[in-house]
């Protein structure tokens, strides 16, 4: 049951990471050429691809489909995403879209390596131990528990973007739309 858990959660990710992506493909070719590691011609195939992959193998891990398999895709995969936010880290880019799960025009998130190195190395342990027979019932219990604890980690993520303990958002709104209402009204109240 462990296992199924962990391969869904693996699986999970993978899936909020690949969906967007599919519907963006010229963000993601954007993402993957702002990374510079990638010869032009790469670029492109990996934008095209990347995004079928993931949800493939984030589906088969969900699923226990070929799990030494998916597990080992998995694993390769993260190590890659590891290995290409490492290599803009040590050159100083810490601001670069890592465009993990979807791409901002807003906001950029700041990149780190730790949670693709972890998921590899889950992945890869998973590779490993293979995926025994697993009876249907602890199957589906491991799914649904490894997929409870994605939704809730997005679900605190979600609300972790919109609430702000200690500060009011609306304060950093109005605050310069306050500013600049006092300068006019003591401009017109002193008549410059």
């Amino acid at each position: 049951m462990l296992w199924a858990m962990v391969a869904s959660i693996l699986g999970g990710t993978l899936l909020l990471a690949g969906i967007p992506k599919l519907r963006d493909r010229d963000g993601l070719l954007t993402v993957v050429k702002g990374y510079r590691l990638l010869p032009h011609r790469m670029e492109r195939v990996v934008a095209g691809s990347l995004p079928l992959v993931e949800v493939l193998v984030g589906t088969a891990l969900i699923l226990g489909i070929a799990g030494v398999w998916a597990a080992s895709g998995a694993a390769l995969l993260f190590a890659a995403f590891a290995f290409g936010l490492t290599a803009n880290l040590a050159r100083g880019r810490r601001d670069l879209d890592c465009g993990c799960f979807a791409f901002s025009a807003h906001e950029v998130p700041r990149i780190g390596w730790f949670r693709a190195a972890s998921f590899a190395v889950a992945a890869l342990v998973l590779a490993a131990t293979g995926s025994a027979e697993i009876a249907p019932l602890e199957r589906l219990i491991g799914a649904a528990s490894g997929l409870l604890v994605v939704l809730a980690v997005v679900a605190v993520v979600q609300i972790k973007a919109v609430v702000h303990v200690g500060r009011r958002p609306v304060d950093d709104y109005l605050t310069s739309a306050s500013i600049k209402l006092r300068a006019v009204s003591a401009e017109s109240r002193y008549g410059s």
